[in-house]
C-alpha cells in the first residue's frame, strides 16, 4: 500500500432525529487538533451518510470541517449498517482519507469495524486520547488489561488509520461564520440485497438520563451492594439536584437500568463540577470518564484504591454511613 497518496482527515458525523450528534461534533474540533500537529496541514472533512443533508453544513463548517461530502440518497433515510458502512468504506476508496473517526455509538460500532475489514485496515475501538508523534504517527491510546494499562496503538503500514472515541472524551471547537466546501458523492454501494428488511421502526420511549450537561453527579460501584443502597443515592442526587451515575457492575447488577448513565470507556464521559463517587474502586475503565470532572470526591473502605488517586479529596470509611448522614442533613 502507497500510505504516501493518503491525506487529510475525515470524520463520520453521524446524525439522530434531524441533528448532528454531540459526539460527531466533538470528534470534528478533535480532528481540527490532530491537522494543528500534522505539518502537510491537511484538510478535516465531514463524511454525512442520509437523506435530505442540506440543512447540516453550516454547522458542520462552524465546528471545523473545511470540507463536506455528502452522501445523499433516499435509501440511506432508513438506517442500514451494510449500506452506511459500504458507503463509508466507498468515499476512503475515493478520497484517500490518512485518518478516519466515528462515534463509538451503536451506529459507529457497526459502521466502523465494517467498512474498516471492507478496507483491509485496523481499527483502535473506545480510544480514550489520540495524539500525533513528533515523527507524524497517529497515536490511538486504548485501556487494555483490565483498564490496568494504556497502550498506544499504531497502524504504520496501513490507510486509512482508524479510531473511535466515545462522547464526552474531546471537545467542540467553534470556527464562528466558517464555510466548508461542499460536495456530493454518490458511491455505488450493494449491500446485503434483500439478505435484510426492515420490517418495522419502533421508538424506543422511556427516560433518557442526560449525564452530559448535569453539574453534579453522584456514582456509585460494586461496592454500594444492593438495590436499596442504591435507591439512596437516588434520594441523595435528588436533594442536591444532580443527577446519578454507574460503574459497569452497578449496571450489570441491575440496580441502574439507564445504560447511558454508565460512565468510562463503554459508557460516556462526563465533565461535571462535582462528583461524588461511593464504592467504586477505580478501574482506568471508569476514571477515564471523570478525567475533566472539576471537583471529585471518593468514599471507599479500602485506604488503597485506585479511586483516590485521582480523587481531590478522599474518605475512608462506610459510604452508606456518610450518605445517611448526608440526607439527614440535607
Amino acid at each position: 500500500m502507497d500510505i504516501s497518496a493518503y491525506k487529510g482527515i475525515h470524520v463520520f458525523c453521524e446524525t439522530s432525529k434531524g441533528k448532528i450528534i454531540e459526539n460527531s461534533l466533538e470528534l470534528l474540533g478533535e480532528a481540527t487538533v490532530l491537522k494543528s500537529k500534522l505539518s502537510h496541514n491537511p484538510e478535516v472533512t465531514a463524511v454525512v451518510i442520509g437523506h435530505q443533508l442540506d440543512q447540516y453544513t453550516d454547522l458542520l463548517g462552524e465546528h471545523g470541517a473545511d470540507r463536506i461530502i455528502l452522501i445523499d440518497d433516499a435509501k440511506y433515510a432508513q438506517y442500514r449498517p451494510d449500506f452506511y458502512a459500504e458507503a463509508l468504506a466507498e468515499t476512503c476508496k475515493e478520497y484517500k482519507p490518512e485518518i478516519v473517526l466515528v462515534g463509538a455509538t451503536l451506529k459507529g460500532e457497526e459502521i466502523g469495524p465494517t467498512a474498516a475489514k471492507i478496507l483491509d485496515t485496523g481499527m483502535a475501538a473506545h480510544c480514550v486520547e489520540l495524539n500525533i508523534r513528533e515523527d507524524g504517527q497517529f497515536v490511538q491510546v486504548v485501556p487494555a488489561f483490565g483498564g490496568k494499562v494504556l497502550g498506544d496503538i499504531l497502524c504504520p503500514n496501513y490507510r486509512p488509520q482508524m479510531a473511535s472515541m466515545k462522547a464526552g472524551l474531546a471537545t467542540k471547537q467553534q470556527f464562528s461564520g466558517q464555510k466548508a466546501v461542499v460536495e456530493a458523492f454518490s458511491p455505488d454501494i450493494k449491500g446485503f440485497g434483500d439478505k435484510i428488511e426492515v420490517l418495522e421502526v419502533i421508538e424506543e420511549v422511556k427516560e433518557k438520563v442526560s449525564l452530559g450537561g448535569a453539574e453534579l453527579v453522584v456514582t456509585g460501584g460494586f461496592g454500594i451492594g444492593t438495590q436499596d443502597g442504591w435507591q439512596k443515592l437516588e434520594v441523595l442526587a435528588s436533594k442536591l439536584n444532580g443527577v446519578t451515575g454507574c460503574t459497569r457492575p452497578a449496571l450489570d447488577e441491575g440496580w441502574t437500568e439507564h445504560e447511558e448513565t454508565m460512565i468510562g470507556t463503554s459508557g460516556v464521559a462526563i465533565k461535571p463540577k462535582v462528583y461524588l463517587g461511593f464504592g467504586i474502586s477505580g478501574a482506568a475503565h471508569h476514571t477515564c470518564g471523570i478525567k475533566t470532572a472539576g471537583l471529585i470526591i471518593s468514599v471507599n473502605r479500602d485506604a488503597n484504591a485506585p479511586i483516590f488517586d485521582v480523587s481531590d479529596y478522599k474518605v475512608v470509611g462506610d459510604w452508606e454511613a456518610i450518605v445517611d448522614a448526608l440526607i439527614e442533613a440535607l
